[in-house]
């Protein structure tokens, strides 16, 4: 069964393997980048990323970008 969430403000449908919050950044392609994740608008340690995630979960992801 599928679950939606709201991430980054937009509704969003996760496939039912995605069941933590690392699981989803590795979905998502993010798993090796330096970001700050919001769940139901707690910033998480890198150590909770296993935190699972629930159906109507408010997950925020922030990544920074270089450039100049």
């Amino acid at each position: 069964m599928n679950i939606t969430i709201d991430l980054n403000g937009k509704s969003y449908t996760i496939v039912p393997e995605v069941k933590t919050v690392q699981h989803l950044l590795e979905h998502l392609q993010l798993g090796d980048r330096i970001l700050i994740v919001e769940k139901n608008k707690e910033i998480l340690q890198k150590d909770c990323y296993d935190a699972p995630i629930m159906d109507k979960d408010q997950i925020e992801i922030i990544h920074f970008v270089g450039g100049g």
